[in-house]
């Protein structure tokens, strides 16, 4: 007869708790990446119905939030492929025309944009400026923020964001120098400089 220790029995998730539980939470979050409230919703519902499928696979080694965000990411970058897919080559087009407006003829930004005084790591603990960085992503094309945002956000590699966005690594490169850049001019001008929000 062995003295080691059993493992604890993993509790098998309650589906019933989930809408309440974290139905919000994971809505915000998909709403941030797709920009549109019927697609956050619909892949939120996608999510429960496959965990619902799968609960007997959850395992218990992260939390069961974490786990339907792991859930619901996949159902995202679903829904991403299908919209690039589908998308004519001019928006593509459109979406860099819209952002030439901050470059010079060579490329360069038109304004320049002064050096941020607070530290990255203290901002990332400040749920204001995440709402503030959002609706600044909001203003970004959309192929600009999501380029940004699985790169940055997702910590996706450029192979695969390429193959969901349609676009060659060169253009990844030009969009994601120039999201950086528009994003931290609309920082510059809503957080950074302001004490209220100008959003």
């Amino acid at each position: 007869m062995s003295n080691s220790p059993e493992k604890p029995k993993i509790q098998s998730t309650d589906p019933e708790l989930w809408v309440d539980a974290y139905g919000n939470y994971l809505y915000h979050f998909a709403l941030s990446r797709l920009r549109n409230t019927t697609e956050a919703e619909n892949v939120v519902q996608e999510t429960f119905l496959a965990a619902l499928k799968a609960r007997d696979s959850f395992s218990g080694r992260s939390t069961e939030r974490t786990w339907l965000i792991g859930i619901l990411k996949h159902k995202i970058i679903d829904v991403m492929r299908k919209g690039y897919r589908e998308k004519p080559v001019s928006d593509l087009q459109k979406n860099e025309e819209a952002i030439d407006q901050f470059f010079d003829h060579a490329g360069h930004p038109k304004k320049d944009v002064s050096k941020w005084i607070a530290k990255p790591d203290e901002l990332l603990e400040k749920k204001e400026f995440w709402h503030v960085f959002y609706k600044c992503s909001e203003k970004l094309p959309k192929t600009t923020a999501d380029a940004f945002l699985l790169r940055e956000i997702e910590k996706m590699d450029s192979t695969e964001i390429c193959s969901i966005l349609k676009i060659t690594s060169s253009n990844l490169w030009v969009l994601l120098h120039r999201a950086r850049l528009q994003l931290r001019e609309c920082l510059e001008i809503n957080w950074f400089n302001s004490d209220e929000n100008k959003l």
